[in-house]
């Protein structure tokens, strides 16, 4: 089975720079790495073992995600993010989701269809597996093909950029037990509705399942995980 999943980071093919921005990431979703933490490029070399140059790249993508803020004279440090603020990008992404799931299902081609089928396959496997990076790596496509499947590509591009910014917190929903089991179901409605050109189903299933994974997130922080914001 040959998956066009080109979105996916491949655990073996996944470079310094990536493996950097994930462990950086999961640290500030943590809170280990609190707002307004110096972030000095040759501390992080020295700590992980490599050049400055993944490490400045690394930060160069956290700032792009919004989790960084790169001041002049300063360096990298830890952005300020509010709970209300991650709340209202929740919002907005589950909307655009929504339509971007509505148009997937009345515009998808037949290829594309099989594609998000066998992708969705994939992730069952993974559940299986009990695999929450791996998951996680293919859900990131699973997403990225009903956002090309809508045909839509100035729709895609601005909900891939507010995905992106919220990529390491919806990582993070994947350490509450039980959740892989949850999105894949959520998924299956999804790809469901999608496969019977249900426009409106798709769509609220889509802005369903968004809702849950903002509340699979704020359970995260009810446990303490993330205490600094």
């Amino acid at each position: 089975m040959t998956l066009n999943t080109p979105d996916t980071p491949d655990r073996r093919t996944r470079t310094r720079t990536e493996d950097l921005r994930l462990q950086l990431a999961d640290e500030i979703v943590r809170g280990e790495l609190p707002p307004g933490t110096a972030l000095d490029e040759t501390g992080i070399a020295v700590r992980f073992g490599v050049s400055r140059t993944p490490v400045r790249e690394a930060l160069r993508q956290l700032a792009a995600s919004g989790l960084v803020e790169i001041r002049p004279h300063r360096g990298a440090v830890v952005a300020e993010l509010s709970l209300e603020r991650l709340h209202e990008m929740f919002v907005a992404m589950a909307e655009l989701e929504a339509v971007c799931a509505g148009l997937a299902a009345v515009n998808m081609s037949a290829a594309e269809r099989r594609n998000l089928g066998d992708i969705h396959d994939l992730l069952r496997d993974l559940v299986r597996a009990g695999d929450p990076q791996r998951y996680h790596e293919i859900n990131e496509s699973f997403h990225a093909a009903i956002y090309f499947g809508a045909h839509n590509g100035y729709l895609a591009d601005l909900t891939l950029s507010t995905r992106v910014r919220l990529q390491p917190f919806r990582r993070a929903q994947f350490r509450t037990l039980g959740r892989l089991a949850r999105s894949f179901e959520e998924h299956d409605v999804v790809v469901q509705a999608i496969h019977r050109g249900d426009r409106d189903g798709a769509a609220q299933a889509m802005r369903d399942h968004i809702g849950t994974v903002e509340s699979a997130f704020e359970s995260y922080v009810e446990k303490g995980w993330l205490s600094n914001y």
